[in-house]
């Protein structure tokens, strides 16, 4: 028997989410983390993916201001320090240095990306839309990364090796082969 969600809870009848970390850069140059539950891909000519991000957030501030932002994609191996990185401010903290994460070079912009994430696209801001209580960012991959342990010999990525993170009410999950 289905039941029927009242409306806080309509989102629920939906599926999990992928999490993600995305980088921002200020405009001294420092990098700063957030946690992503909202991402998507949305085009493949020109490849575009989108976040949400509220405007309360820090980094949306720096994204706004940057036009620049990276994904990165955090494997299941370094779920609390994903988490912690949601629940803490870079406006307080370095994230880098607090939660244990390292900092590598992009390739095409001037965040920093995370060392110990599988994988990285860096992205130029697109367009934006206000959407309810978070602003779409749309972003344009400029460039992309990811661990050769992660691909097949066609580079394209076996899940079940990179083990992403998913999530549903905060509850975090993987990826295993059926």
């Amino acid at each position: 028997m289905k039941k029927v969600l009242e409306r806080s809870k309509l989102l629920q009848g939906g599926p999990p989410t992928s999490v993600v970390l995305a980088t921002c850069v200020d405009k001294e140059g420092n990098t700063n983390i957030i946690t992503l539950g909202m991402f998507m891909y949305i085009s493949q000519k020109p490849p575009l993916v989108c976040i949400g991000v509220t405007d309360r957030r820090y980094s949306h501030k720096l994204i706004m201001e940057q036009g620049e932002f990276a994904i990165n994609v955090p494997p299941v191996e370094i779920i609390d320090e994903m988490h912690q990185c949601g629940i803490t401010s870079g406006r307080d903290i370095d994230k880098f240095k607090e939660h244990g994460l390292t900092p590598i070079a992009a390739q095409k912009i001037k965040s920093a990306l995370i060392e110990e994430c599988y994988g990285h696209l860096e992205c130029r801001v697109w367009n934006h839309y206000e959407c309810g209580d978070h602003t779409l960012i749309v972003g344009e991959v400029i460039a992309a990364s990811a661990d050769a342990e992660v691909l097949d010999e066609n580079d394209n990525l076996v899940i079940t090796k990179a083990l992403p993170v998913i999530q549903k009410n905060w509850n975090y999950h993987t990826v295993i082969k059926t």
